[in-house]
């Protein structure tokens, strides 16, 4: 019979989630009738309706904030800000709906003051000690890696620095006994064909095999020796080579396959979540903005010849065509087989295209874009379709990019690759930074991204 302690850690990160989707709603509706009835509020049907609305928006929308993710890949202090993003949608959903029946009067103030501000709090607490009462026991696990590839040695690192994870490593077995320099990783026990011993003397609970590819027939002869075992033998080959956007197994009809390069929405919620924030968001945007664009049309028709918007081809969702509107701003509007990046005082700019660049005001039009389905608020920057053609020959993975929609800001634009991209190194790591938005994209980093470009806007000075 296996001992508990030897449950696998996703059945752990599994259990945890489930919890958390049963836990978290009744936690809240939990609260709000506690803070009710201590108010010596008089009795309101209204309440019990609030609690079966909030009951059913809490699971979906807490997902789409990105909240229900395995505690296994981050510590857990990164929850605060996703409970924070759900929470925030709950209450602008909550608060719509008040207007449209008119019923915000049937409620207390201070109830409702009180409970929305304490359950973001709560729910971190309760996710906390959900998280210390699940792995407390899987701490005494012990571990060994097959392998000290750049992967194996990854794994290493993050055990060491995360207490969380629930597991002490003891070491590594690899065919090359150097040591390593880091001091955070644990010792070379021995060489490939000294594995099944170790594990059978010192009764070792976890095997994780991190070998390349290349090394696959010894990893396949370890995995079968090791069914002598009653270790749990985990298979992570090194495929770093393939610079996948995200790695985990998908199963065809029981059939594994490794998902290399996906999507992130190739779930359909995650996918309606996205264009629903992006509808809601731009049409928000576009309203209060729309006095602005006016004035703006009228400047740029004032000041030089030639249209009041610009039209560029650029390569969208799958690099497939697009048209992308922006404010004319020079006194060329190129969309050949050569596109020049604008420079520093380029003498191409108009009289009000240098301001509406540095602002970035240029690219308001794209709200449009948004709302035709052809854009996302948050996402690559799309280039010209000659840019695209060149860089795509140059750097690698550089087309992986267009596997979601581009979008009006991005990751690397706020992280300081914003305008010019005058060497090809500035390109490369501008196209790391949208992979890295791929790999972890949620509707909290979106929003953190948006607020982060006001901020950018205001300070950066790469655009002209």
């Amino acid at each position: 019979m296996i001992h508990q302690s030897q449950i696998s850690l996703q059945h752990n990160s599994s259990l945890s989630i489930v919890l958390q989707r049963i836990f978290d709603p009744c936690l809240i509706i939990f609260l709000l009738y506690t803070l009710y009835s201590i108010s010596w509020t008089p009795y309101q049907e209204a309440y019990v309706y609030l609690g079966i609305i909030t009951f059913l928006l809490t699971p979906p929308l807490f997902r789409m904030a990105g909240l229900y993710r395995s505690y296994r890949t981050g510590s857990y202090m990164t929850e605060l800000p996703r409970i924070l993003a759900g929470w925030s949608i709950i209450i602008a959903v909550l608060l719509f709906l008040a207007y449209l029946t008119k019923s915000s009067a049937m409620f207390s103030r201070q109830v409702l003051i009180t409970w929305f501000i304490s359950v973001p709090f709560v729910i971190f607490t309760a996710h906390y000690l959900i998280r210390k009462a699940l792995y407390t026991k899987t701490n005494s696990r012990t571990a060994v890696i097959v392998g000290a590839t750049p992967l194996g040695r990854q794994l290493a690192t993050e055990m060491a620095t995360s207490s969380g994870l629930g597991i002490k490593l003891i070491g590594f077995f690899d065919n090359n006994l150097a040591p390593s320099s880091n001091p955070l990783e644990a010792p070379i026990l021995g060489k490939l064909e000294q594995v099944l011993d170790y594990v059978k003397r010192v009764r070792t609970s976890i095997v994780y095999i991190a070998l390349p590819i290349e090394d696959s027939r010894y990893a396949y002869q370890i995995i079968d020796s090791l069914r002598d075992t009653t270790a749990s033998v985990y298979f992570m080959p090194d495929i770093s080579a393939f610079d996948p956007l995200r790695l985990s197994v998908q199963r065809i009809n029981g059939v594994p396959a490794y998902e290399i390069y996906e999507t992130p929405f190739v779930d359909g919620f995650a996918r309606l979540a996205k264009r629903a924030s992006d509808i809601i968001i731009s049409s928000i945007i576009l309203l209060l903005i729309s006095p602005i664009m006016a004035a703006i049309a009228i400047l740029v028709k004032l000041t030089s010849p030639g249209p009041i918007l610009f039209r560029q081809r650029r390569y969208g969702l799958n690099g497939e065509e697009i048209i992308v509107y922006k404010f004319r701003s020079m006194t060329v509007t190129e969309d050949g087989d050569q596109v020049t990046q604008a420079l520093r005082n380029d003498t191409r700019c108009t009289p009000i295209g240098r301001l509406l660049r540095r602002s970035s005001l240029d690219e308001l039009p794209q709200f449009i874009n948004v709302l035709q389905g052809r854009m996302s608020i948050v996402g690559p920057r799309p280039h010209a379709v000659a840019h695209n053609e060149e860089y795509r020959k140059l750097i690698s993975g550089y087309m992986l990019r267009h596997k979601v929609k581009p979008g009006i800001t991005g990751w690397a634009q706020v992280n300081g690759y914003r305008g010019e991209t005058n060497s090809l190194d500035k390109m490369a790591r501008r196209v790391e930074y949208d992979l890295e938005y791929m790999s972890n994209w949620s509707l909290a980093f979106d929003l953190a991204i948006i607020f982060k470009t006001l901020i950018t806007v205001l300070r950066d000075r790469n655009a002209y």
